[in-house]
């Protein structure tokens, strides 16, 4: 018996010398990976592991200032970033500050920008967002909490048509994120982009309408990874307010693209809470190009 007990122990402990190196490798491989593995309850939370705080952004350096908002962790490194801009006529303050506090305690450097003009075109807006992102690698405040080589962009309605323009402009973005992105008359075509891309919609939008959407949808060139989901119930106006679906898509996706966090591919590859979705596609596995990958 006592031979035996002593069998055992040789054993487990060679079990734990075998597994425990193994994850601490699979951590390192990534050194982008942040926070706890996800769960389906951790993707839908409306706050995630990490404390947070914001700070106004004056106006000038090619926009008309706005808010960023940021994780206060020091400890972990720099962060990847998107820059947010709204739609035709619309504020950030008013309708998309809501998703600042949402993102960034998931590990993300959130600049939320007002435009020079509320009456922008979807032009412009591109132009703005790309020095939304000069302006925070560069000179802002918190730069030295900005990866320079993960940035990303998002906007709705006129403002995700500026998205997708700033993507074809900037191939070096990793990702692009249009919210019901479009204008009328405006036939967006990205079958030019190397940016992966994500657009959402809603079901019931009659200004960006889904088959406009899937017309998008339908130009994003098969070897860029993308994604479409449209959101059950919702119209043009449901992105500018909080919404826990948008979020639970939105999540998982910066964190595969913009930290290469692979841990997050099983929400999306294939899609694993269908609740609030009528229609997605994607082109799965969604890995995300260049850089290191974490093992899911």
């Amino acid at each position: 018996m006592s031979w035996l007990s002593a069998g055992l122990a040789v054993l487990l402990g060679l079990v734990v010398t075998a597994t425990a190196p193994h994850a601490a490798v699979a951590a390192a491989d990534n050194p982008y990976q942040r926070g706890p593995d996800p769960t389906p309850a951790s993707v839908a939370a409306t706050r995630g592991p990490f404390a947070t705080t914001q700070a106004t952004v004056p106006a000038g350096n090619g926009f008309n200032g706005g808010f960023v908002y940021y994780p206060t962790d020091t400890s972990l490194g720099t962060w990847g970033a998107v820059a947010i801009v709204p739609g035709y006529s619309a504020l950030f303050a008013n309708e998309e500050a809501w998703m600042g506090p949402w993102l960034a305690s998931f590990g993300f450097v959130v600049l939320g920008i007002e435009t020079n003009s509320r009456t922008d075109g979807a032009d412009a807006r591109a132009t703005q967002l790309l020095a939304g992102l000069d302006y925070l690698t560069r000179t802002s405040p918190v730069r030295s909490r900005v990866d320079p080589n993960r940035l990303s962009v998002m906007g709705h309605s006129a403002g995700g048509a500026g998205t997708l323009l700033a993507a074809l402009r900037r191939p070096s973005l990793r990702t692009a994120v249009g919210l019901a992105p479009g204008t009328p008359g405006n036939n967006l075509n990205m079958s030019t982009t190397q940016v992966p891309t994500l657009l959402l919609s809603g079901q019931n939008d009659g200004t960006v309408t889904p088959s406009y959407v899937q017309g998008i949808y339908n130009t994003l060139p098969a070897g860029v990874e993308h994604a479409w989901a449209e959101l059950a119930g919702n119209d043009h106006l449901s992105f500018t307010r909080s919404n826990p679906t948008e979020m639970r898509l939105l999540i998982p996706w910066l964190k595969i693209f913009l930290d290469y966090d692979t841990r997050y591919t099983q929400f999306l590859c294939p899609l694993s809470n269908s609740t609030g979705v009528s229609r997605y596609s994607s082109t799965c596995p969604l890995v995300p190009p260049g850089g290191p990958q974490s093992t899911p």
